[in-house]
């Protein structure tokens, strides 16, 4: 067990044996074999994004019929730019999640990070990348010192962050200060939220995130193939390449058209999209082609399975929280753009939005299950509950109780799911 959890290799050809025995036909398989391995891993309790993402579409049809410009080119892009911080943020809770910890804190952590940021970059202060590396660093250093006392020490994740939500909230309010709020914020910063990619730019974009893609694909074959793995058809490669790729072109497309007033010609991808696409692929590569993923992995399905296997159970905590904080720390930089102010409030609601849209997306909050787009597809879900509510001009609390429901359900669906997977093995 040792050396196939040590081994990268060893452990990625270990992962497709149960493949391999539900296909029944050889190294490679067929398509429709594939399918009916996945069928099959569905019904097991294996459902992944499957439910957030039938949600997502039916709220698309359900605010789409209440409202005339749901689908118009400027909601769609301002939906998107809206959901930025929480799909950051709720990428950032994955790592953590992942092991069957939370962290309450992130939201807060943000917060803090991007008061001192703001209070860095007023006039006559530092320069707007020195001060987001101290501000990076200081998200780092929260995470570290959260890490300390889980992995270490031993606190459950629960008590601990929550200390740290009460406690940098007493910290923003001192960075703040009297000031209430400061709105000068750096104008490079301010366009992330505000600004747009020139229209060949959402191009340039697409092609070169597809070309990542395949470049992936192809390294994974050529993995798996060396270690002995099954390899899947090259036909379901190149399906869900094309998916994706029309996907993408109906959205450059899509954003491509003028979404301005008669005197303001508005068009272009926002700049936001492909630094979020940018962040969920190095997220992900890390998760799912590294051993440090596979570790956090294993050690949420099996703590003790894994300390026995010879991971630094402790470490990979410890690291976990690093990167959740540091991760938060570029959510809060999407806030303050889209808001344009650092205010003595941040980020004390937004966490718990976060949480909701990891387990929403398909994150088990019971770790060892889940993966980083799954945090992305439930915050967009979240973000359209928000967005088309607000359109339909109903009042905050409706929102805040949809979102609760959906929140539960997924819950529910996930412990249901694993109640199911293990009767089924």
């Amino acid at each position: 067990m040792s050396a196939d959890i040590d081994n990268p290799v060893a452990a990625e050809a270990a992962r497709h044996s149960n493949a391999e025995s539900l296909l029944g036909k050889g190294m490679e398989g067929g398509v429709g074999d594939h399918f009916r391995a996945y069928v099959s891993r569905v019904k097991g309790g294996e459902m992944g994004a499957l439910p957030a993402i039938g949600g997502l579409i039916v709220l698309f049809i359900i605010f789409a019929v209440a409202h005339d410009a749901f689908l118009s080119e400027r909601n769609m892009a301002n939906l998107l730019t809206q959901a930025a911080p929480l799909v950051m943020l709720g990428m950032a809770l994955v790592f953590v999640l992942l092991l069957g910890e939370i962290d309450l804190s992130a939201g807060v952590t943000f917060g803090v990070t991007m008061a001192v940021f703001v209070r860095l970059t007023q006039p006559d202060g530092l320069s707007w990348p020195v001060a987001m590396l101290i501000a990076l660093g200081l998200g780092a250093f929260i995470g570290a010192f959260i890490g300390f006392f889980v992995a270490r020490v031993g606190i459950p994740s629960f008590v601990v962050t929550l200390g740290m939500f009460l406690g940098l909230q007493g910290v923003l309010l001192i960075i703040i200060g009297d000031a209430g709020a400061y709105r000068l914020i750096p104008e490079p910063v301010k366009a992330l939220q505000n600004a747009n990619l020139p229209v060949v730019g959402g191009w340039i974009m697409l092609v070169v995130v597809l070309a990542l893609l395949v470049a992936v694909a192809l390294w994974d074959r050529r993995r798996r193939a060396a270690a002995g793995a099954p390899n899947p058809p090259v036909s379901i490669m190149i399906a869900k390449l094309a998916g994706i790729a029309i996907v993408g072109c109906a959205g450059v497309y899509f954003l491509s058209q003028d979404r301005g007033t008669a005197t303001l010609a508005i068009a272009g991808v926002p700049i936001v999209v492909p630094m979020v696409l940018g962040l969920a692929m190095v997220g992900t590569f890390l998760l799912d082609r590294t051993r440090y993923g596979r570790y956090l992995y294993a050690i949420g399905a099996n703590k003790e399975a894994a300390r026995r296997a010879g991971i630094n159970v402790t470490m990979v905590k410890w690291t976990a929280f690093v990167i959740c904080s540091s991760t938060a720390v570029l959510a809060g930089v999407f806030y303050v753009s889209r808001v344009g102010s650092a205010d003595a409030g941040m980020g004390r609601e937004i966490v718990l939005s976060g949480v909701a849209a990891a387990v929403v997306g398909g994150v088990s909050l019971f770790g060892g299950r889940g993966r980083l787009v799954h945090a992305v597809i439930g915050a967009l879900v979240i973000a359209t509950i928000e967005n088309g509510l607000g359109l339909l001009g109903l009042p905050a609390g409706a929102t805040l109780a949809v979102s609760g429901g959906v929140l539960i359900l997924a819950a529910t669906v996930d412990a249901l799911a694993r109640r199911r997977s293990a009767g089924g093995s």
